[in-house]
């Protein structure tokens, strides 16, 4: 894998949370484990802003942000393997991060290539359309729900998910979870230390 491929995310830095979540002692319900599913999720986040914000100041024209887009994507998306105690653990976790970020590369994608959704009400209106369709078993329109806030949060608006609170624990909630990484990266592209 070239340099220039590397740029933004690259095999190795997924790979050292990999085998970090595989060398921790996983608890999902506890607060330490729950950090470090953000601290991943948050890294790759933040790779998914710095195209985002290469391609909104010209550094990276439409197919290169494409491109880069799909790197990151298929080196956080493919499917770990873990042999350790935990694994069943680490399988969750690692799938957690996978689910928050999959709309994140969305509607990433979608705003490289449309712009932003012409929303005809707010985004917590969209959010809530998205939980409905959802729960009537409808994902495709709530990814599509989703993916529209999702590029109006790349393109400035500001996510309040407080509108959570009133929702379900689904694929909806995990989506907007990522969406709210990625704002978190575009606002402070800050590198997240893989070593507490």
């Amino acid at each position: 894998m070239t340099e220039a491929e590397e740029r933004y995310y690259s095999p190795e830095r997924w790979q050292n949370w990999l085998t970090r979540v595989e060398q921790e002692d996983l608890d999902l319900e506890s607060e330490e484990t729950g950090r470090l599913l953000m601290n991943i999720q948050n890294d790759a986040a933040i790779a998914i802003a710095k195209i985002l914000t290469g391609y909104d100041d010209d550094t990276l024209g439409e197919e290169e942000a494409l491109d880069e887009l799909s790197t990151v994507h298929d080196i956080v998306m493919a499917e770990p393997e873990f042999e350790s105690e935990n694994e069943e653990e680490a399988e969750i976790l690692i799938g957690s991060v996978q689910t928050s970020l999959s709309c994140a590369f969305f509607a990433a994608e979608e705003f490289i290539v449309a712009g932003p959704a012409e929303l005809e009400d707010d985004m917590d209106a969209y959010i809530r359309a998205a939980a409905d369709a959802e729960a009537a078993d409808d994902l495709d329109s709530a990814l599509g729900y989703i993916v529209q806030v999702g590029t109006r949060v790349i393109d400035g608006e500001d996510l309040d998910i407080e509108v959570l609170d009133e929702l379900e624990f689904g694929l909806v909630t995990e989506w907007v979870n990522g969406l709210d990484s990625l704002q978190s990266g575009l606002s402070e592209p800050e590198v997240v230390e893989e070593e507490d």
